[in-house]
């Protein structure tokens, strides 16, 4: 056994021999769950990531999770947050991550804190700092000593904040992970030094809770699995690789992220999120965290970029379409996931103890249509009913000893029946529908009873005697004394129904609801102060730190119900009754019906400031630098250079390594916007002599996870002019005849392709795209390290494998049609083009103010001059911000067409209506709205007409911007703005603002009442 080893076998020795004492450690583990204080626990566990929402708004989206029935939180560590620049350290405001998790304690909430040092996240490089790439001969993810050096200064730093709040210190950190999804690279046996490694980094600094990984493991860790679908599989392979360790979706995915120019993602709908966590549930997991339940926003030059294609940017938006969207408002998804949420509270001692019925031993019998898989811990069951129909139908089902129940169930959806499962002494429930609540409220053991509004539902509960109560609805149940069981017929009207009864001695209650008042319903766990309450019928509920209740009502014909421990009692009232009882809201009855707040308005001429490009002050270089080299993290960068052209014309312009956006200008006027990454070509328009050719760059975010971590941004390194870009998705030759690569093909897999080419006078060449394993040229395979199938992108260097002056043969596998992008770019060495110059985002900030008329229809004036280094208050504050504006000019004339053998470039030369022709900063200053106190709004800014650029308020860095989708409007934090305003906004392309403004979500225009 190794030395890193052993470290962590002595913490294991340690909790082995407090067991053999009788002493309980404060978190263990069997092959079911964990247990908190020798309890089991169903960790229900929220993502919400601190580093993508003001500190502000930290408490009332936690808040959130816990009234959710979250009982945990997941938050990633982002390194490059904390140390931006080398050395220069941040743990303030936004990046206090210590008052983040004290938070959560304050909250009652346990933590699952992963530190990285890679998080993916769609995070700019995963994590890490820009400046670590400047590093010489650093690796990333593995056991390179340059990067292990960092790393460790980086654990230096973050472990002891969670060190100082785990369990062992009396904190609520209950596990830690090691790395993030380090299997999606290599498998176990490959990644254990590197994961061993890091794994006794944090042992060596004090981390004593229990250690996890997420996709690929590592020795004496708990490994899970990050999935959407396919819950069955993941769990069958956890459990064969660790069969007595607890079964957790470490990340469960409740939706997807968003990127430029991509739909938005919308696939993972409400019905099929509710199947999915009923999917997780059935195979038996006890651990699930959301990923995401609040995502957040990208702020400043945060986005990632991830592989599939060469173009998938990150928008400034991470809402993810989670439970809680960016704002931190309720969505159907978060109703779906509260609710089942309750119901794991309600009976997840039961789940934590199951078994999976096997097949043989099911003995239910039910329609065509429909399958029933159940789960056992004794005499108890929960059997999970799929429909698998194409209507929503109600069926019976028979169980053991002749119990026959009707279930009413949607297409696809699965629903748990719970089959003589014991609420009280000698009292046993079966159910046919949902139960989200199972507990003691005010003396009464409630059970909450949800079906869709107008539907039947059937409940028996077994019991020696039973009596009702009272009731406000029709009773309707039937006694069979044979079995000593009364089945209660139940209908579930938009009004909350209530039976009170008493079994065995036992008083019950049961709550009535329809499945829209079930979203509407609310549990408060029980405090020091106030016993367990729930509020029934607020579309929204928040406690302040005092204990004050508050309860949003957006109609107020709905009836609202309070049972619990109110400071009045139980009482039920319509929220029309409930809005003029509180008299401690000023004014408030002369408001009906409510009076909306006004999000503020912009000025139609703000002041504006124009940008011309030159970077005729800088010094030459051979060839350009990139972000890194340059010493900036985000932002734009200019590059400039100077050359001969023999006549006027057009030439083609070849960069072999561009990682962003960029717009290529020759002698001021725009010639082509480059979109499509990793390699490009374009067609340039010049004049006989002496041409300057400008690229201005806008950083969009790196890598966030690929074996290619680390990719040089901007320009990093010789560009060209002559050469030629061919699209080589058709034409491939097979034995059975020719296959087009943009075309849907059916072939069998790994079928050999072929295509020849000519390099007619190049002597480079540059193969991009969607490319398969086993790629040979000329008979020789080219290496393609660290491929996976599913990147859908890569950028190979052919010059060595290419014969000039005779046919070339590539051959390749198919894997897959259509592909979006497959192109060789040839080029002669020869046309290197030299002496560069360069300018940051220091020479392209705003200069001199001017007034402006944005509705006037703006000529392209033709400026000449240079900016000077300058800094400017508005944005030069901030984290990241000097590095994340910048500005150009943009041209007459735009080619975007791609150069190929079939396609020729289109130009347009008409100016652009509504645009300066050039880059611009715009800037208004305005009022904070003034908002009464039973109002609370999230304003947002919508940039109809703009073209791409960069968002800034009062000196933060709100993101990046961009008008080709599917992101249309962006987060203005309320927690940032101030009684007076600035707001700047810089433009690529000089569009005039006439349509940009402010709004208000849908959500603000709804009043919040004091409940208590």
């Amino acid at each position: 056994m190794t030395e890193k080893a052993s470290l962590l076998f002595q913490e294991q020795e340690k909790n082995i021999t407090r067991a053999d004492n009788g002493v309980q450690s404060e978190l263990t583990y069997d092959a079911r769950s964990f247990f908190l204080n020798g309890e089991r626990v169903f960790l229900n566990s929220a993502t919400i990531h601190y580093f993508r929402m003001p500190k502000e708004e930290w408490r009332e989206v936690l808040l959130k999770a816990k009234l959710a029935g979250m009982n945990c939180i997941d938050t990633y560590f982002a390194w490059n947050v904390h140390e931006p620049e080398e050395g220069q350290w941040s743990f303030e405001g936004d990046n206090d991550c210590g008052a983040f998790l004290d938070l959560c304690a304050e909250l009652g909430m346990w933590v699952i804190a992963r530190p990285g040092p890679f998080i993916c996240a769609e995070w700019d490089f995963g994590g890490f700092p820009y400046w670590l790439g400047t590093k010489d001969g650093v690796k990333f993810r593995e056991n390179n000593e340059t990067y292990l050096h960092y790393v460790n200064l980086y654990f230096d730093r973050i472990v002891p904040i969670i060190r100082e709040r785990q369990l062992s210190a009396g904190g609520r950190v209950i596990l830690v992970q090691v790395e993030n999804e380090y299997g999606y690279l290599m498998d176990d046996v490959a990644a254990s030094d590197h994961m061993n490694t890091l794994r006794d980094g944090l042992i060596q600094r004090g981390i004593d809770a229990t250690l996890i990984t997420c996709v690929g493991g590592a020795e004496g860790t708990i490994e899970g699995a990050n999935f959407w679908s396919g819950a069955d599989g993941h769990y069958e392979k956890l459990r064969a690789k660790q069969p007595e360790t607890p079964k957790m979706v470490t990340e469960f995915w409740t939706g997807w992220f968003e990127n430029w120019g991509g739909p938005s993602a919308i696939q993972k709908t409400v019905p099929l999120l509710e199947k999915r966590i009923m999917e997780i549930l059935r195979a038996g997991y006890t651990g699930i965290s959301h990923y995401m339940f609040y995502g957040g926003t990208n702020f400043g030059g945060y986005g990632g970029r991830t592989m599939g294609s060469s173009d998938i940017f990150m928008i400034t938006s991470y809402d993810y379409d989670a439970p809680l969207n960016e704002y931190g408002r309720v969505t159907p998804k978060y109703a779906v996931t509260k609710n089942l949420s309750y119901f794991v509270h309600a009976f997840g001692a039961l789940l934590m103890q199951t078994e999976e019925i096997p097949a043989e031993q099911n003995h239910v019998r039910h329609p065509e249509g429909v399958s029933v898989r159940g789960r056992q811990a004794g005499n108890q069951k929960i059997w999970f009913l799929e429909s698998h129909k194409d209507e929503r139908e109600t069926m019976h089902i028979t169980l053991e000893e002749v119990r026959t129940l009707p279930v009413a169930l949607n297409p696809g959806q699965i629903i748990p029946v719970l089959d003589r499962v014991p609420i009280a002494e000698q009292v046993y429930l079966t159910a046919g529908t949902m139960i989200t609540g199972n507990e003691m409220i005010n003396g009464e053991l409630t059970l909450f009873i949800v079906a869709a509004a107008g539907q039947r539902s059937v409940i028996e509960l077994e019991t020696d005697a039973l009596n009702v109560t009272g009731s406000t609805v029709q009773v309707l149940v039937e006694h069979d004394s044979a079995r000593n069981v009364y089945r209660f017929d139940l209908f579930h009207f938009q009004e909350p129904g209530t039976i009170q009864l008493e079994a065995n001695g036992t008083p019950i209650r049961f709550m009535i609801l329809d499945q829209e008042t079930m979203n509407r319903t609310w549990r408060l766990e029980a405090t020091e102060q106030k016993g367990l309450r729930y509020a029934i019928g607020f579309d929204d509920v928040d406690v302040l730190p005092s204990g004050q209740v508050k309860g949003m009502i957006s109609d107020p014909d709905r009836t609202i119900t309070l049972l619990g421990d109110w400071a009045d009692g139980e009482r039920t009232f319509t929220g029309h009754e409930f809005l003029v009882s509180q008299e401690s809201i000023a004014g408030i009855q002369q408001q009906l019906p409510w009076t909306s707040p006004i999000a503020p308005t912009l000025s139609d001429s703000p002041e504006l400031s124009r940008v011309t490009l030159t970077a005729k002050q800088r010094p030459d270089s051979a060839q350009p630098e990139g972000f890194s080299r340059y010493g900036q993290d985000f932002g734009y960068l200019l590059y400039e250079c100077d050359f001969e052209s023999p006549k006027e014309g057009t030439t083609n312009f070849i960069l072999p390594d561009i990682q962003d956006t960029a717009r290529i200008i020759v002698n001021g006027v725009q010639q082509a916007f480059v979109r499509q990454v990793g390699a490009a070509g374009v067609q340039l328009q010049v004049v006989q002599g002496k041409n300057t050719l400008q690229i201005l760059v806008q950083h969009m975010g790196r890598l966030n996870f690929s074996p290619h971590l680390g990719e040089s941004k901007g320009l990093a390194g010789p560009a060209y002019l002559g050469g030629k870009v061919q699209d080589i998705r058709r034409g491939w030759r097979m034995k059975s005849g020719s296959v087009h690569l943009d075309e849907v093909n059916s072939l069998q897999e790994a079928s050999l392709l072929s295509r020849s080419f000519t390099l007619d006078g190049m002597d480079r060449a540059i193969l991009v795209g969607a490319l398969s394993k086993g790629l040979r040229i000329n008979g020789i395979e080219v290496p393609m390290d660290g491929y996976q199938d599913w990147f859908a992108f890569q950028t190979l260097d052919l010059s060595l494998y290419i014969k000039p002056g005779e046919t070339n043969t590539l051959e390749m596998p198919y894997s897959r049609s259509p592909l979006n992008r497959l192109e060789l770019i040839t080029y002669p060495s020869e046309g290197e083009l030299k002496g560069w110059r360069m300018a940051g985002t220091d020479a392209l900030l705003p200069q001199q103010w001017e007034s402006s008329g944005v509705g006037q229809k703006s000529v392209h004036p033709e400026v000449q001059g240079s900016i000077q280094r300058a800094a400017h208050p508005g944005i030069a504050e901030g984290g990241n911000s000097s590095a994340n504006r910048v500005t150009h000019t943009s041209g007459e004339s735009v080619n975007r067409a791609t150069l190929n053998e079939k396609s020729h470039p289109v130009s347009n030369h008409d100016p652009v209506q509504g645009s300066y022709g050039q880059p611009v900063w715009y800037r208004w200053r305005f009022a904070k709205p003034v908002v009464s106190e039973h109002h609370k709004v999230n304003l947002m800014l919508r940039l109809t007409g703009m073209s791409k650029g960069t968002i800034h308020l009062n000196g933060h860095h709100l993101g990046r911007y961009w008008q080709i989708g599917p992101q249309e409007d962006y987060k203005i934090p309320v927690a940032w703005l101030q009684e007076e305003n600035e707001l700047l906004l810089f433009d690529e392309e000089g569009r005039t603002p006439e349509r940009v403004r402010f709004l208000l979500d849908e959500l603000s225009r709804y009043p919040w009442v004091v409940v208590e």
